[in-house]
């Protein structure tokens, strides 16, 4: 997700023998099952190209103790933007709900539809939107993301995924990318730990992380509220303000905030320019490293779109990043 475009995301000696022993067992039918499944096409849904050998060469390269271009597992970083990089963007998907959350509040307290952002919401006053620009989109998520416990957010968020569905008809788990739930799986296997960084809340995209992309909580970056500690009763509050934006320049500020460390392999999209900086840090590993951009250029099977100045595609050329053709380079883009 770009710069909060909404239209415009967070477990004695024989019992430790024995689990050592189940360990080793199970750690060597993983070492067997990731040979077994590597010997196969690791990436089905990607056609047979540069950039799809490209893909398998660092992999290959950078876990073979062999080679010069080995990177420690410690350091096997991956991070992968959310929005347009993982799944659809148009719309986004945390705008949706953002809508969906406004239109429930006026329900429960008709008096808020008479104050902004719920009266623009209501009245699909567009050029509140655009006037207020980064500003009135704040004011949308805050409204619409803040005033209940984690827990009741948790729950909304959760409830919203099962039942909403996308502008396509599409269930949301539906309008994720297969062959970048591939790769992602394709890295795991390989000894990659695999992250989002994205410009979407922290706490909406950790709902759904693990059981859309295998990805756990606790490896979720993103934009966060500030929070507050309230010691009477032992709980956490959001508060009505911006902790972070993690967008362009704030996401290797946060890769670092949450990791400590570069990423060697870093994936965003072309959309407006919010992954350039991300890249660029991957870039600047002392390791190997390998950064690549979704270019949605299929009018067809998902969106067209580029980016007026072309910042992100001219960075990638000033770069050598690659970068994803999806016309070209995905034999399916939706998750089988």
């Amino acid at each position: 997700m770009k710069s909060i475009q909404f239209s415009l995301r967070f477990i004695y000696l024989f019992a430790f023998v024995l689990i050592a022993a189940c360990t080793n067992k199970q750690d060597s039918k993983d070492v067997l099952e990731n040979k077994q499944e590597n010997s196969k096409d690791p990436l089905p849904s990607w056609n047979n190209g540069t950039l799809k050998t490209a893909i398998i060469n660092f992999v290959k390269e950078s876990t073979d103790t062999n080679s010069k271009h080995f990177i420690p597992t410690i350091n096997r970083i991956a991070t992968f933007d959310n929005d347009g990089t993982l799944w659809a963007e148009k719309p986004l998907v945390q705008e949706l709900f953002a809508l969906h959350r406004i239109s429930k509040m006026v329900k429960e307290n008709p008096a808020l539809a008479k104050k902004q952002p719920f009266k623009a919401v209501l009245e699909k006053d567009v050029q509140f939107f655009k006037k207020g620009g980064e500003k009135a989109l704040i004011e949308l998520v805050i409204a619409s993301h803040t005033g209940m416990s984690e827990d009741q957010f948790e729950k909304e968020v959760s409830d919203f995924m099962a039942t909403g569905t996308y502008s396509s008809g599409k269930h949301f788990q539906d309008i994720t990318y297969q062959p970048q739930l591939e790769l992602l799986n394709y890295l795991r296997a390989n000894g990659f730990k695999t992250f989002i960084c994205s410009g979407g809340t922290i706490e909406f995209i950790r709902v759904f992380s693990q059981e859309y992309y295998g990805i756990p909580k606790e490896q979720v970056i993103g934009t966060s509220f500030k929070y507050q500690y309230v010691d009477s009763n032992k709980s956490i509050v959001r508060l009505p303000a911006l902790n972070s934006f993690d967008d362009k320049a704030g996401k290797p500020v946060n890769i670092q905030l949450h990791i400590g460390q570069r990423p060697v392999f870093a994936c965003g999209n072309v959309g407006a320019g919010g992954d350039i900086a991300m890249l660029q840090y991957s870039q600047g590993s002392k390791f190997p490293s390998f950064q690549m951009l979704v270019n949605h250029t299929d009018s067809t099977r998902e969106f067209f779109y580029q980016e007026k100045d072309s910042a992100s595609l001219k960075a990638a050329a000033l770069n050598k990043w690659h970068v994803i053709n999806m016309k070209e380079d995905w034999k399916t883009v939706y998750r089988n």
